[in-house]
């Protein structure tokens, strides 16, 4: 390596980590401010809050990485082109090209690992990260009341409209529905007007004193007869103490994992085969189905139906051998409307009445069927927008690149002031280009792969054209191409009306 592509390099790498560093100190941030509910009130400490963020920092790169790229390209190449070392490379005979070659042979190198981070590191943050919320989720429920929300909790589930008190332990308006495991539903509710959490931070039993309220029960007798009459309990209280065993939700292994269904946790191997597997259910249901409802409507059965009625009379004057050279299927259903017009008014209306209740359920369960097929066909579109990210973060590193380095010798300007504001600009209309391109996938409107791609197609005119622009010493816009023929027009009205005169 020559002292030229040392110097560019070493430039290059040192703004690289500082900006690398700065954005994921500020991303991780966001994610502590994200997920501050579900952290605060645990008791958690501090290893455990690490560990929370070192699994989740990996979820990150996808959008640190490319804006790190082109934030530093646009900072290295700008300070070249403002403090004139640009020009002195180009006297010397060394091009735009030339310039970029040791750092291109970085970025591609950055590329395949970016690839490679994203089909191994990221499913297995992923699978570490939901395990440990899921974890975390489970310890000290007592402190999760939420005001008007209901709260599971042991055998309870409780809600509350309003919190008071110097530590949140006085309740207002509380309503209670309790679990039976015997029963499925809510046949015990607890109403009170108020109430209050009493007890021990360090003990297992929470306390819950409620006033003024009533406690209504659906029994249910072991007699049939008895429980046809649907018999129901009430009782008036001014003061009910419940207390709740918490011994069970404290004691949570952090280090449990279970949860391993995401799409989001599986590499590119695997979300192959979990699309061939859900595409071939999804099919199979679809056609399982649409047989279903053939066969439901009777509609190859119409020929039979005509045979098989017990209205041998009516039959008699109908001919059910097909005419040669005419259709079966609608000289059958001729036959079924002149059995239909034989019949009488009321005889009619009864038909006609079994006919709509029975297209109004088929319409019913296809509405219901279209529903589970949706959300099937939405979950093969999510893995695989899944799959084809892993290729584009790789290409879009490189792509941004040839963004980022052509842009910052143009705008001639180093430092964090304009670079990072165009850089911000364009990384935004990236994001929120696949952002927009995903949702649509998702719900089917266009291509997963499209919709993956689509942000990185569209900046890939966008490099050639940068570079081209800057290869050739020329600005990010000319306005001269359009001022140029507009004052010659001008000039010519002007010379015109001069000759009149």
């Amino acid at each position: 390596m020559k002292i030229i592509d040392k110097y560019i390099f070493s430039s290059f790498l040192k703004t690289f980590i500082a900006v690398f560093t700065i954005l994921m100190f500020i991303f991780l941030l966001q994610t502590i401010w994200l997920y501050i509910s579900e952290l605060a009130g645990k008791d958690l400490d501090f290893l455990i809050i690490g560990r929370f963020l070192f699994y989740f920092s990996p979820n990150l790169i996808p959008l640190v990485l490319p804006l790190t790229i082109l934030v530093t390209s646009i900072m290295t190449f700008g300070n070249f082109s403002e403090n004139y070392e640009f020009a002195a490379m180009k006297s010397s005979g060394i091009s735009l090209q030339r310039a970029m070659r040791s750092l291109i042979i970085f970025v591609s190198f950055l590329s395949i690992t970016a690839f490679f981070f994203a089909n191994n590191v990221i499913p297995w943050a992923e699978f570490k990260s939901i395990n440990l919320r899921k974890n975390i989720s489970k310890l000290k429920p007592a402190m999760a009341i939420v005001e008007g929300a209901f709260n599971d909790i042991g055998d309870f589930n409780i809600k509350v409209d309003d919190k008071s008190g110097k530590n949140d332990q006085l309740l207002s308006t509380v309503t209670i529905h309790k679990k039976n495991p015997d029963r499925r539903g809510n046949f015990t509710v607890i109403k009170a007007e108020n109430g209050e959490l009493a007890g021990d931070e360090n003990s297992d039993i929470l306390s819950l004193i409620l006033f003024n309220g009533n406690y209504y029960d659906e029994p249910q007798p072991n007699d049939y007869e008895a429980r046809r009459k649907k018999p129901f309990v009430r009782s008036y209280f001014d003061e009910y103490k419940i207390n709740i065993d918490l011994s069970s939700f404290n004691e949570v292994d952090l280090e449990e994992e279970k949860y391993n269904y995401s799409y989001k946790m599986l590499d590119s191997k695997e979300l192959r085969i979990a699309l061939d597997s859900l595409s071939s259910d999804l099919n199979q249901d679809k056609k399982s189905f649409s047989g279903n409802i053939l066969n439901r409507s009777g509609v190859e059965r119409i020929g039979s139906n005509a045979q098989h009625t017990k209205d041998t009379t009516r039959l008699n004057k109908i001919s059910l051998k097909t005419p040669q050279g005419e259709n079966p299927r609608d000289y059958n259903i001729k036959n079924l409307e002149e059995l239909f017009d034989s019949y009488g008014l009321q005889e009619q209306q009864q038909h006609l009445n079994i006919a709509i209740g029975g297209i109004r359920g088929t319409l019913s369960n296809i509405k219901g069927k279209k529903a589970i097929l949706q959300k099937k066909a939405t979950t093969i579109n999510k893995t695989e927008i899944q799959l084809h990210d892993k290729y584009a973060l790789a290409m879009a590193c490189f792509i941004l690149f040839f963004v980022g380095a052509p842009l910052g010798a143009i705008i001639r300007k180093g430092g964090l002031g304009l670079p990072m504001v165009v850089a911000i600009l364009l990384f935004l209309t990236y994001h929120f280009i696949g952002i927009f391109a995903k949702n649509s996938a998702e719900n089917g409107a266009i291509s997963p792969f499209i919709a993956s791609w689509l942000s990185t197609f569209i900046m890939l005119p966008l490099g050639v054209f940068l570079t081209y622009r800057a290869t050739t010493d020329q600005g990010f816009f000319n306005p001269d191409v359009i001022l140029l023929p507009v004052k010659k027009f001008f000039r010519k009205i002007g010379l015109a009306k001069k000759e009149k005169e």
